[in-house]
């Protein structure tokens, strides 16, 4: 049985200033690796995150640098979002990601408790992370509509599809915590482990509906696509 390792998950302060470049970096290097969209930030955006208390940090047992995420607030606080989640490859399938997700939420329902945190993502595994802790998947309609937002998507490869859905549907799959009315996390987790191969199945039709339009004229993609989304 593997053992798992103790990384330190850290509220991130003033003394992690210094790790911006490097997370900023490895940021645009994962997005880049899966062929998906982000949007960019600046070391200097990430830098005022870890000032106001808004970030989490992760580092190995031998203080390497391991992975970070950070909160980011809309509509006057209404909703957070717990964004830039990443993880240094070198200590990636470590559950690490899990637990920087766990304390990055619980540090925005300590700053924010009445706030609806939600998240956009095309990973299952994100997914699953996100239904432990409550969230549920919800339509783009139940999210914030503040502009600032949405503006973030302009740097995502998939742009184009989300505006051709008048911002109602895209690759992602939104996800809502709502505090006054969700699930416990020990019920919903047992739902996601009981429908995640029926939540895996959807996404894929989803994302082949959206994405077919784009491809009318590349048959060799079309039929790559089908073969993956549908095991053809």
């Amino acid at each position: 049985m593997k053992q798992e390792k103790e990384f330190q998950v850290l509220i991130a302060d003033h003394t992690h200033e210094g790790f911006a470049q490097i997370i900023c970096d490895e940021m645009a290097s994962s997005a880049k690796a899966r062929g998906t969209g982000i949007a960019k930030r600046t070391p200097e955006y990430i830098q005022q995150k870890i000032r106001e208390g808004k970030a989490v940090i992760a580092f190995s047992p031998d203080g390497v640098w391991a992975g970070f995420c950070y909160i980011e607030t809309w509509s006057h606080g209404d909703y957070v979002a717990n964004s830039g989640l990443i993880v240094a490859p070198a200590f990636r399938k470590d559950g690490l990601a899990r637990k920087i997700k766990k304390k990055i939420f619980e540090l925005s329902r300590k700053k924010y408790p009445e706030a609806k945190i939600f998240g956009l993502t095309t990973g299952l595994a994100v997914m699953k992370i996100n239904s432990e802790l409550g969230y549920e998947p919800v339509t783009y309609s139940e999210l914030t509509q503040d502009e600032a937002f949405w503006s973030g998507c302009k740097s995502c490869v998939n742009y184009d599809i989300l505006m051709s859905k008048e911002r109602k549907n895209c690759l992602c799959t939104a996800m809502l915590y709502d505090p006054k009315d969700h699930p416990e996390p020990a019920e919903t987790s047992a739902d996601f482990k009981q429908h995640s191969k029926l939540y895996e199945r959807f996404m894929r039709i989803k994302q082949w509906k959206l994405l077919n339009p784009f491809l009318k004229r590349k048959a060799g993609a079309r039929k790559s696509l089908l073969q993956y989304f549908f095991n053809l």
